[in-house]
């Protein structure tokens, strides 16, 4: 009798211990993933997309983007940030990787063009096709 009530206290205690590491692995993984680039690679590309569906012929959208130019500048990734082409908004701040949103809107852009010294990304939409 007295073996049964240990052997269940030494299952209990390993079954929590289990739990609590396992809830600090996926803690910690979140918190990862929170901060990694990959994150803000997928906000900015949304948000431009949702500009653009939003916008009308002739406004001229910009858009703060500081966060992501002070981690493209750690990671020495100097080449184009953002890209629009066929419907598609693709954010890229370093060599891998990218994250790519369409957008619904079939509209004319203006050249796009990026201020580094403002950290401010510009475009304008021209007219709907």
């Amino acid at each position: 009798m007295k073996n049964k009530k240990a052997n269940i206290l030494t299952e209990n205690i390993i079954f929590i211990v289990l739990n609590l590491v396992f809830l600090t692995i996926l803690i910690l993984f979140l918190f990862s993933k929170a901060s990694d680039v990959s994150f803000l690679e997928e906000k900015y590309a949304k948000q431009i997309a949702l500009m653009i569906d939003s916008a009308k012929p002739g406004m001229e959208v910009a858009l703060n983007m500081s966060e992501a130019m002070e981690i493209a500048k750690k990671k020495k990734w100097e080449e184009k940030i953002v890209s629009i082409q066929d419907n598609v908004v693709t954010v890229k701040l370093h060599e891998k990787g990218g994250y790519s949103y369409s957008f619904f809107n079939d509209v004319d852009l203006d050249v796009l063009y990026f201020y580094p010294t403002q950290d401010e990304f510009k475009f304008k939409v021209v007219k709907y096709k």
